[in-house]
């Protein structure tokens, strides 16, 4: 009997591969269940380019300081994200409903330096401890296990980005070995040491969490203004990309049928709000990029200009995120359950807002069991990215 051949290994000499993780939130518990199955299928598979960008940094972050194998951090990210909770993000009781009433007095306060000065929806400071705790972090913050990744040759570079709010520049923080740095029409690379408020800043959703201080400036959500998040990964030096979104491709029947009968209640329009500034971005960018490569293919060699096509897969949801959300709504904690039904989030088919924000372990797990499945069911196209031939 002939035994079943191993599954091939990513092969050398074809330049980095990056993983590139988007945005979105609770969503981005979809992204531990893609690195399960790629941890099963390449137990020696580690990316020596790895970005992040809003809840994509903290999966980024962790993977680019963890210590051992891709197993090893997969296995950690599942226990963090299948057990996480609002309480373990944001405080979601008695504070909530004290600052929404705050928000009331400073809406009706004209300006007047008498208001209540607030800075977010809710406090995060839960989040920072956990982050704290998960990322092994010295008494400045700064994430170690990068650095000593970056000494054994594991990693190349690390990168999260965020918006600084005082210039309008989306600022790409990387560490690593031998990068040059870069600067574009309102973006711009910054070496560093990566911390802890690097990765919280990313995160910041506008708004409804605060910013996070970064030197002089206030810094927030990276995934506001990053009209191409592919960039970060291309200054790297990848040419190979793994990009992981949390944006469900409709069909085009789907895409035709309405989700709210009458006028959009406010979690309607945030929802789209949301998914322009954390879920298309992605989806847009990858197109130019494979439309670059159909171009660069048809010249010969000589002919591109010292440029070369960069290969991309895009791993995206088969299930409607934001549908599934509307299952596990009615198990939010009371009092933020109440505030986002008054924004309307019952009216809607599909509450992407909501989604977002949706930090339940029987969502998050379901995210992490639908990653894998379409991981798995994409796994040819992985192994063609990750020890295939070029693509042209």
């Amino acid at each position: 009997m002939s035994e079943t051949p191993p599954p091939p290994q990513p092969a050398a000499g074809r330049g980095d591969v990056a993983l590139v993780l988007s945005g979105g939130g609770a969503r981005s518990a979809y992204q531990v269940g893609m690195l399960r199955h790629l941890a099963r299928r390449f137990p020696d598979l580690s990316f020596p380019i790895i970005t992040g960008v809003s809840a994509g940094a903290i999966n980024a972050s962790l993977l680019a300081a963890h210590p051992g194998s891709l197993a090893d951090a997969a296995e950690t990210l599942t226990e963090l994200w299948a057990n996480l909770e609002a309480e373990d993000v944001f405080h979601a009781r008695g504070s909530l409903l004290g600052r929404v009433a705050r928000w009331g007095v400073r809406l009706v306060s004209g300006g007047s330096r008498f208001g209540p000065q607030l800075r977010s929806m809710v406090d995060t400071s839960p989040l920072d401890r956990l982050l704290r705790g998960a990322l092994q972090v010295n008494d400045e913050g700064e994430i170690l296990g990068v650095q000593r990744n970056l000494e054994r040759g594991r990693l190349k570079a690390a990168a999260v980005t965020t918006l600084n709010f005082a210039t309008g520049q989306t600022v790409t923080w990387v560490q690593g070995r031998q990068i040059e740095g870069w600067e574009r029409s309102n973006r711009k690379s910054a070496a560093c040491r990566l911390n802890v408020s690097h990765v919280m800043a990313s995160a910041a959703l506008p708004l409804f969490f605060p910013a996070v201080r970064i030197g002089r400036d206030w810094h927030g959500d990276g995934g506001i203004r990053l009209a191409a998040p592919l960039s970060p990964a291309l200054h790297l030096g990848a040419r190979r990309i793994l990009a992981v979104s949390t944006r469900y491709r409709r069909t085009a029947a789907e895409e035709e049928r309405p989700e709210i009968a009458g006028y959009p209640p406010p979690a309607q329009i945030l929802g789209h709000l949301m998914k322009a500034v954390f879920l298309d971005m992605l989806d847009e960018d990858v197109a130019r990029m494979e439309r670059f490569n159909d171009l660069l293919c048809e010249l010969p060699p000589d002919q591109r200009r010292g440029m070369q096509p960069t290969e991309i897969l895009a791993l995206r949801p088969s299930v409607d995120l934001g549908t599934l959300a509307r299952d596990y709504e009615p198990k939010l904690p009371g009092m933020f359950r109440f505030l986002t039904r008054s924004l309307g989030t019952r009216e809607t088919k599909s509450p992407d807002f909501i989604s977002l924000l949706m930090f339940q372990p029987d969502y998050l797990r379901r995210l992490i069991e639908i990653g894998e499945a379409d991981a798995e069911a994409r796994a040819d196209e992985l192994a063609e990215l990750l020890s295939g031939d070029e693509i042209c």
